[in-house]
């Protein structure tokens, strides 16, 4: 098994605080900055490729709704029972979807990303280059923290996300014990799939959906090495949306032997608790005694981490 820094730091979409989400300027920025692992989502093309978006859904991170040649693909269909209209990857081939280029998600939040160029949308196989090409300048190892989205959907149109994932781990000689990889999943049925396939570290994902899951820590244990809940499952917030006090999240999951990363940290002030500075929040969950967390804002992570750290000698 791996032996991970702690607290991890993991590169949420690479610098999305910054850059487009899930592009190479994205992640590159983010491993200069110092981050342990980049995270790219995994959806499927119709050519049975691997390309990195949020989603499957791609007009709100891609400018496909601007292609008339496109304009035929837009579909309406229910994934993880939500209802969705729009463009999705697995109705274009990998060259289709290369004619595309990135926009940002939320330009209420981060107009300043509005005025970047578009990106290539890349594939899995171009994160692992990016991630190679990264440990050799910084001269430290960066590793790939890949999320598969949707996979029951995506077996059930006859694209599975763990054949597609295994065979590009395979071909680039990373489906080992030792390999900087970790895999992570919002569901149990494909991690245990991949875990009867893979010695790599696996992350069952809970969001505040399914803080039912939490209830289930030991039978998690028997197929995932980590879990990976909402920040809010581990310190709440009380009523005026401050931090309260921290839950047993952390306790009963190092009690069932899994490491606890939680999603997401970010800077912008929308998304900070009441009266906390982006640097009190992350020390407020490395009190709680987080192994890793994701975040938006990879300069902001390291600097706390250093601050804490040394706080901690």
């Amino acid at each position: 098994m791996i032996d991970l820094p702690r607290p991890l730091l993991i590169a949420h979409r690479g610098f999305p605080g910054l850059r487009h989400e899930h592009t190479r300027p994205s992640y590159d920025l983010a491993i200069d900055e110092g981050t342990d692992y980049i995270e790219p989502d995994v959806v499927a093309t119709k050519d049975g490729h691997l390309v990195v978006r949020h989603d499957a859904e791609i007009s709100s991170t891609t400018d496909v709704a601007d292609h008339p040649e496109f304009a035929d693909r837009r579909a309406t269909k229910t994934i993880d029972g939500s209802t969705l209209t729009g463009w999705f990857t697995e109705d274009f081939t990998l060259a289709e979807l290369k004619t595309l280029r990135t926009r940002e998600r939320i330009p209420g939040v981060r107009p300043h990303n509005t005025e970047l160029p578009g990106e290539q949308i890349i594939t899995f196989d171009e994160v692992v280059e990016i991630a190679a090409e990264g440990t050799r300048r910084r001269g430290a190892t960066v590793g790939i923290y890949v999320e598969t989205k949707h996979p029951s959907y995506f077996a059930g149109i006859g694209l599975d996300l763990n054949d597609l994932l295994i065979d590009s781990l395979e071909r680039n000689n990373l489906n080992t014990e030792d390999a900087p990889v970790i895999v992570q999943s919002f569901e149990s049925g494909n991690l245990r799939d991949f875990d009867a396939r893979s010695p790599l570290f696996l992350v069952r994902l809970i969001s505040p959906k399914q803080r039912a899951e939490l209830d289930n820590l030991a039978d998690i244990a028997t197929f995932a090495d980590a879990i990976g809940p909402h920040k809010d499952l581990v310190i709440p917030r009380d009523r005026k949306g401050r931090l309260a006090a921290p839950s047993d999240v952390v306790a009963r999951s190092h009690a069932a032997g899994l490491d606890v990363h939680i999603w997401t940290m970010r800077d912008e002030s929308s998304f900070l608790p009441g009266g906390c500075s982006a640097l009190q929040e992350y020390a407020a969950y490395f009190e709680a005694g987080i192994d890793g967390l994701f975040s938006d804002w990879t300069t902001t992570a390291v600097r706390a981490r250093e601050l804490w750290l040394a706080h901690a000698e």
